[in-house]
């Protein structure tokens, strides 16, 4: 619990959390340069705020030599960060809602109850499109992070991520029955698929 409460509250501060923001939507690590002009701030201090957010747990660190880069320095790896894989949450009081959920999903493999868990995400899915909205919203507000790529969207972030890690086939097949459901809803004639790539979400939708 504390360490979650200190990484949420090291985005308190607006431009510590504009820095945050700015790494985890690039598509690749990002310099201290880069986060400093897309913030319109010196490069010490956007350094300053991006290794205090690595202090906080919610960026990670690598170095890699950048193509292009001339003058003093540029033979140097240049120090990249990336938003980290590790998840943060608070609740007061404490609650373990993720072990109800990884209890459940192991009742649900072994009862073989796959089917009827898809059918409720499916219309789960549905339910939250007839409420209205556009389907990049939605999903942005479902915490995907949708990235559109000519006719297809990609997802960069799965909302079940650590579940979708201990019961693949169960939570990724109800993850596509909800997008599913939602697309119907609000896109008619968008093909949902499992397309698993390196990082995000394992569904794509074409258009």
């Amino acid at each position: 619990m504390p360490d979650d409460i200190g990484a949420i509250s090291a985005l308190a501060d607006p431009l510590r959390r504009s820095a945050y923001q700015a790494v985890a939507a690039a598509d690749r690590p990002m310099g201290r340069d880069e986060v400093a002009e897309a913030l319109g701030i010196g490069r010490t201090l956007a350094a300053f705020h991006l290794d205090k957010l690595v202090d906080a747990g919610l960026l990670e660190v690598s170095y890699a030599r950048r193509s292009g880069r001339s003058g003093p320095g540029a033979g140097r790896p240049a120090k990249l960060y990336r938003r980290s894989a590790a998840e943060h949450e608070v609740s007061l009081p404490p609650r373990e809602y993720r072990t109800a959920a990884e209890l459940l999903a192991e009742a649900v493999e072994r009862a073989g109850a796959d089917a009827t868990l898809y059918a409720v995400a499916r219309e789960h899915g549905r339910q939250v499109g007839a409420a209205g909205g556009e389907l990049l919203a939605t999903l942005e507000k479902l915490g995907y992070e949708p990235e559109r790529h000519d006719a297809s969207v990609r997802l960069r972030n799965c909302p079940f991520h650590q579940l979708a890690n201990q019961f693949p086939p169960l939570v990724c097949g109800m993850n596509l029955a909800l997008l599913e459901g939602l697309a119907a809803q609000l896109a008619p004639g968008c093909k949902v698929r499992m397309d698993r790539g390196p990082t995000g979400c394992c569904v794509v939708m074409d258009f």
